[in-house]
């Protein structure tokens, strides 16, 4: 993982436009951990025959655990530390290969001080290509 500065912004400090980002190789290990711990041992993710026979010509990572990158930019980042997830959209726009380096970036596109909450763009980009959309939506921690 890249280097990143862990803590809290509060949200009488977030400010529109503010970005943080994360950047991650995606490992076989990375990919093997993941689908023990959710559960999900789909072949695409596992076994290079199998994925060899699919539309994606050999295997990819699960779209979760590039978007639990964006997950680790707003827990660690941006608002950091303390923050609740409230809800968040996703789209999958490419697939993510063992060895890609991805990098999850967020940026602050709405807040709302009175009632904690901040709205932030945030993609996944692979070799500058962007392979998962969203929004996500916070509750941020106050002083």
């Amino acid at each position: 993982m890249s280097e990143i500065q862990r803590g809290t912004i509060y949200i009488d400090e977030i400010e529109l436009g503010m970005k943080r980002s994360v950047t991650k190789e995606v490992t076989d290990k990375d990919i093997e951990m993941f689908a023990e711990v959710s559960t999900d041992h789909n072949p695409v993710h596992l076994d290079d025959d199998f994925a060899k026979g699919t539309m994606f010509k050999g295997r990819i990572a699960h779209g979760m655990l590039s978007a639990g990158l964006i997950s680790a930019v707003i827990g660690e980042q941006l608002p950091g530390h303390g923050t609740i997830y409230m809800g968040q959209t996703l789209k999958f726009l490419a697939p993510v290969r063992p060895g890609d380096v991805v990098t999850a970036e967020v940026e602050v596109t709405a807040v709302i001080p009175e009632k904690r909450r901040v709205t932030m763009a945030t993609r996944c980009l692979v070799g500058g290509k962007e392979v998962l959309s969203g929004e996500a939506t916070v509750l941020a921690p106050s002083r």
